[in-house]
């Protein structure tokens, strides 16, 4: 594993191929209240870059370009909240995207657990630590731990989405997880509005 820092944006020239990994870490969950901090990459080679934002500006243009990409899709695990975040802060609608999480309850309706760190140990044998979650992601200097945390939530979706992918298509849900992707945004800019517990599509 190699990670590399990014102070304010990602470097220009950097490039991730037609598919890179995001995650985010936040100073909470409340994205009207709670500042994004840091939003983690990999393209699936084994490689994570970590931004640390200039809270207060988030110019960030390469980041951003790369976000609003259509070309390049969007791994996530529980998009929902991360894309709503870089919405909110970056001001860049995320697209096109794949939710792990998504297709994982679209397809293992075996269980319940459908956390990032359940789907790293079934799938692919990995027992990832979850210790730096909830951490100060707004301190100047991060340390080597939260660095090592941050990498780890992107480094394995490439391989979870290749395994669900396959889950998806035996299963015959490929097309309605796609939709479930191409609607993100919109949940996300709900959340953002006002109605991140309402059902809107209720009686």
């Amino acid at each position: 594993m190699t990670v590399t820092l990014h102070r304010g944006d990602l470097p220009d020239g950097l490039t991730f191929g037609n598919s890179v990994a995001v995650d985010s870490e936040t100073m909470g969950l409340n994205p009207q209240r709670d500042p994004l901090c840091v939003v983690q990459l990999s393209a699936g080679d084994g490689t994570a870059h970590i931004v640390q934002l200039d809270r207060g500006t988030y110019r960030a243009p390469n980041l951003r370009a790369l976000m609003g990409n259509p070309d390049v899709l969007k791994i996530f695990h529980f998009a929902r909240f991360d894309v709503a975040m870089i919405q909110r802060y970056l001001g860049v609608v995320t697209s096109p995207i794949y939710c792990t999480k998504i297709a994982s309850k679209l397809v293992r309706t075996y269980t319940d657990r459908h956390g990032l760190k359940d789907l790293t140990r079934e799938i692919l044998n990995i027992d990832m630590s979850k210790q730096q979650q909830s951490s100060d992601w707004g301190a100047a200097d991060l340390t080597e731990a939260q660095l090592a945390y941050a990498a780890s939530d992107v480094l394995y979706l490439h391989q979870l989405k290749d395994a669900l992918d396959g889950m998806l298509q035996r299963e015959g849900r490929t097309e309605l997880a796609n939709a479930c992707f191409a609607f993100l945004p919109v949940r996300a800019a709900l959340d953002l509005s006002g109605w991140p517990d309402v059902d809107i599509f209720a009686h």
